[in-house]
């Protein structure tokens, strides 16, 4: 197992292997991610939309004018992704991000 690194300017999906996990503390929720490849993740950590891992599309930041910053997560603005049965879905402003790649065999 490897030691979870944290990213205090943000994150570029681009740089994480399939494998890694996220974990990210907004402002009201912890969330834990699984990324699958490309930005296929499992999600979990909100009680209604994702209480247990659900498949979802990381879609990237929401700033606070509306703009999203596809592939990459930073604090300060909203975590987006989307649920095939809820569609999109952005959470409080994320305050921390934290990454754990996959343990070398």
């Amino acid at each position: 197992m490897t030691t979870p690194a944290e990213a205090p300017e943000g994150l570029d999906l681009s740089s994480v292997s399939p494998g890694s996990t996220i974990d990210i503390e907004t402002v009201n929720r912890q969330y834990r991610i699984e990324c699958l490849g490309g930005d296929l993740i499992r999600i979990c950590g909100h009680p209604d939309f994702c209480p247990s891992p659900a498949s979802a599309l990381l879609r990237g930041s929401l700033d606070d004018d509306g703009t999203v910053e596809g592939g990459r997560i930073g604090p300060g603005k909203r975590l987006m992704y989307f649920l095939e049965d809820r569609g999109p879905v952005s959470t409080s402003k994320v305050v921390s991000v934290h990454v754990e790649s996959p343990a070398v065999r």
